[in-house]
């Protein structure tokens, strides 16, 4: 879907809205909670994500980076919309020449580049807001805290404190408290603290902290935790939001919004929570909450996908096999046999960047890029534009859909849009034919790095937040009116489900992280060489510490068998020293493949590890995926196990021999 026209979700979006509308999706799996908590606590995330402190304010004026769930250079490669200019590794590479001193908490080493010259805090999964809770224990117990700045920008500090002190539950945050939970030393909670609080400090909260059960709490409790030490706002200080989870985080460039391609009016007034596709097809009519909306599901019939893989991205694969089942029709547009294609009714051949034009910009880069077709399609391929023309013209709707325009005509006219907007307030975009040309247009950089909230710093009476009170909400009346067992009205620690200090877990258990891939996005081009050749026996590497493989018997490059209630997959172990004891990693994307396709349960042969995931949503405020709370069971397979073959196309019967 790279490119402002032939973005598939718009193109599906804007059919199906001249069609009647559809029942649409709120929020993104990359990090549903944090949309929704965010916006409650101090306003709109994607607003403030592209108003991060850059990279340049950090590196001249911070002392102490924490970052919470690492900072991996894997992640940075990438932004949505493109990037023109990859930037993350010289600003790390920036930050460590500079000597910042890099607090790394994560379960994994691996999860912050080793150019930081960071200290490694390898937490127990799901346990960040703990540690949180105990480091602000230690900064409001000293009086370390800024309790003018928390008077002036904040509401609610008072009802957060009793709960720190235990006054509410009786059971104060101290660190001997917090680390019971988290596995860090109370020494070192205390230590780092202070160091906290007598630095200038950022605090960096990654995506994937959204991504497990009460997902809300690790993004709350990091901006109390921040407006605690009262340092947002200030030149390298405060709090981000998934640095080096994109390229576009933290990147000192000027603002390119260029105009999407309109998707007109839904009429339809019903949605779900992205992450809750399952649910919808399996319980028609079924009751659900969703940020302090009481909804129904609505019976589905037709399922239209194109941009997108849910059998990829969504937990618990054998349930959405079964949800897959329920409706009538399933449609895609896809260029490739992924698993989603395979399962669906329909599937409608679509082109790939490399077969059409299109234009790439990012509202988080600096530059617009003329992308030319280098191929022309393959076969009976149509770019989305086309097919969905195609389906107008048989429904009536071409005009409403086209207004009459070819897709060359609708790119000049984003551009040409993008261009007068800009221009009017004081751009220099040259005319279409001159940007065809030049292949590019580069936003010029700002004057000065930006720091993040700095505006209502200065000045809060005219920049307010877009909260009711327009201030930070470290309590939240509304979320507080709400009244969900699992997000109370202030951050707070709750236990998972699935964690290493379940009560009844079984000694056997591990917990699986299943995080973002290095050789590719997401599953995106898993058959291609670069992706295939980081498996190894075809397999996705899964990391185990090596005392715990000593215990289970696997050596090296052994393959084994990850499994729970929910399902199973094979991989291939890795031995990685670098990793939590009771903890095993694997990455997302391999494409599932069964050992037995026509077999129900079956397990994956190619290491997907969504087959152990489970489907519970994050909590009753955001409904966001909750994968990252995950616990399994693992053991060495002697025996064959089939070779993966999950590219393999699924036998074409020509048209004439149907």
């Amino acid at each position: 879907s790279a490119g402002k026209f032939h973005h598939a979700p718009s193109q599906l979006h804007r059919f199906l809205n001249a069609f009647g509308g559809y029942t649409s999706s709120r929020n993104t799996y990359s990090f549903a909670a944090a949309e929704v908590i965010v916006e409650r606590v101090i306003g709109n995330f994607f607003g403030l994500l592209a108003n991060s402190t850059s990279w340049p304010s950090i590196i001249e004026h911070t002392d102490l980076l924490v970052a919470f769930g690492g900072m991996p250079l894997k992640n940075a490669q990438i932004e949505f919309g493109g990037s023109a200019n990859h930037v993350q590794k010289s600003f790390m590479h920036d930050a460590g020449r500079k000597g910042i001193k890099v607090v790394s908490v994560s379960p994994m080493q691996s999860d912050t580049e080793s150019v930081l010259n960071f200290n490694w805090l390898p937490i127990v999964p799901n346990t960040d807001v703990a540690l949180m809770l105990g480091l602000a224990f230690v900064i409001a117990d000293r009086g370390l805290h800024n309790e003018a700045f928390l008077q002036k920008f904040c509401v609610g500090f008072e009802q957060f404190e009793s709960y720190l002190f235990g006054v509410t539950d009786g059971c104060p945050k101290t660190p001997e408290w917090a680390s019971e939970i988290c596995g860090i030393a109370a020494a070192d909670i205390e230590a780092l603290a202070i160091d906290m609080a007598s630095s200038r400090t950022m605090i960096s909260v990654s995506w994937s902290l959204t991504r497990q059960e009460h997902g809300e709490q690790p993004y709350w409790m990091g901006i109390t935790l921040a407006a605690t030490l009262g340092q947002i706002g200030l030149a390298g200080g405060g709090i981000g939001f998934g640095y080096s989870s994109t390229n576009g985080v933290g990147n000192h460039v000027g603002r390119l919004r260029f105009q999407p391609f309109p998707q007109l009016k839904n009429p339809v007034a019903a949605f779900i929570p992205v992450a809750r596709i399952a649910d919808l097809l399996l319980n028609p009519n079924g009751r659900f909450t969703y940020n302090g909306q009481d909804l129904i599901y609505p019976d589905i019939k037709v399922v239209y996908w194109a941009g997108g893989n849910p059998f990829h991205h969504h937990q618990d694969i054998n349930r959405l096999i079964q949800a897959w089942r329920k409706p009538e029709c399933t449609i895609v547009n896809e260029p490739y046999w992924t698993t989603t294609a395979k399962f669906s009714d329909i599937v409608l051949p679509a082109t790939t960047i490399l077969e059409r034009s299109d234009i790439a910009a990012s509202a988080r880069d600096c530059y617009a890029t003329s992308m030319d077709q280098v191929l022309p399609p393959y076969g009976n391929a149509l770019n989305d534009f086309q097919i969905f023309r195609k389906i107008a013209k048989h429904l009536e709707i071409e005009e409403k859909y086209t207004e009459g325009k070819s897709e060359d005509e609708w790119q000049e006219q984003l551009y040409e849009n993008t261009r007068q907007q800009a221009n009017a307030n004081g751009g220099n975009f040259p005319e279409y034919s001159e940007f065809r040309a030049q292949g590019w247009y580069k936003v010029p950089e700002p004057s000065k790095p930006t720091i993040f909230l700095e505006p209502f710093i200065k000045n809060p009476d005219e920049f307010t937040l877009r909260t009711p009170s327009g201030k930070i909400e470290i309590f939240s009346e509304a979320i507080d009116s709400f009244q969900y067992k699992d997000c109370p009205g202030h951050a707070a620690w709750l236990e998972p489900s699935e964690w290493l200090g379940k009560k009844d877990r079984e000694p056997d258990e591990l917990h699986l992280i299943s995080n973002q891939p290095a050789p590719r996005l997401h599953s995106q081009l898993d058959f291609g060489s670069h992706s295939m050749n980081h498996k190894i026996k075809g397999r996705e590497a899964l990391r185990i510490n090596p005392k715990d493989a000593t215990t289970k018997c696997i050596g090296q490059y052994d393959t084994v068998r990850v499994y729970n209630q929910r399902g199973a997959f094979y991989a291939t172990a890795v031995l990685d020293s670098g990793i939590r004891e009771g903890v095993i990693q694997i990455a997302t994307g391999a494409w599932f493949d069964p050992v037995n396709v026509d077999q129900d349960g079956s397990p994956c042969k190619h290491g997907n590890p969504n087959m152990v995931t489970h489907d519970r949503p994050t909590s009753s405020l955001s409904q966001g995926p909750a994968a990252l709370s995950c616990l399994v069971k693992i053991e060495r397979i002697d025996e064959s196990i089939p070779e993966p073959a999950p590219h393999v196309p699924p036998e074409i019967i020509p048209e004439t021999e149907i």
